[in-house]
């Protein structure tokens, strides 16, 4: 499984990671869903570099051009509630892709730092032979991971999946690779690594809880 962690490299990702972190600018809430959405952007715009093209023809006003377009199938898979900027950000760059989407949120047990991971819906077309990008901010554990993953295989085996983050744990990076079914190929793209996960599963420095910060407390 290949790790790609866009901080690794200066670019506008850097100054966007920055913002989404920073407690003071994160309350604006309208400002922290367009940054989410704008790495949802620019992971799209990376992605599609790793799919297949094939050449076509296409009539201009004066001529025929040679011309290339996207020849796998891709489907937007989303994780409710935090993963839908993500999404929406990908989705206006692979504005032709189906879309799937799948509920899935810890429980804490009796108040508890242990929890179990529920899942309630799954809309999704076939994603037999398809390109699957799954988009979720926080990849803390990987256990909603995990649980997104085998729901979506429920409706095929996807040819590659490409697993979209704001901010993954070195910790839910292998519990992905641990889990993950034996045949599938995968791709972890992550705005930032982080190396620490406190008592309660938090990420550390992190950002706080996304969710809350996209829509509001629960």
């Amino acid at each position: 499984m290949e790790i790609i962690n866009l901080c690794e490299h200066d670019s506008l990702v850097s100054r966007y990671m920055l913002e989404l972190r920073d407690k003071n600018i994160q309350t604006d809430r309208l400002r922290f869903r367009t940054n989410v959405k704008r790495i949802g952007q620019i992971m799209a715009y990376e992605i599609s570099k790793r799919l297949n093209y094939a050449d076509c023809k296409t009539d201009t006003p004066l001529d025929v051009a040679n011309t290339r377009n996207i020849a796998d199938k891709v489907v937007l898979g989303s994780i409710f509630r935090a993963g839908l900027p993500l999404h929406e950000g990908m989705l206006s760059y692979f504005d032709d892709a189906d879309n799937a989407f799948i509920s899935a949120y810890r429980q804490y047990i009796n108040g508890s730092d242990e929890f179990e991971i529920h899942t309630e819906y799954l809309a999704s077309p076939s994603i037999e032979d398809k390109v699957l990008v799954i988009a979720d901010p926080m990849l803390a554990t990987g256990s909603s991971m995990e649980v997104a993953i085998k729901g979506f295989l429920q409706k095929g085996t996807p040819k590659h999946i490409h697993i979209a983050v704001i901010i993954a744990t070195d910790q839910a990076i292998e519990y992905v690779k641990k889990t993950l079914p034996e045949g599938i190929k995968a791709t972890i793209w992550a705005g930032d690594i982080d190396h620490i996960l406190n008592s309660h599963s938090y990420i550390v420095p992190g950002l706080g809880d996304a969710g809350d910060l996209l829509y509001g407390e629960k």
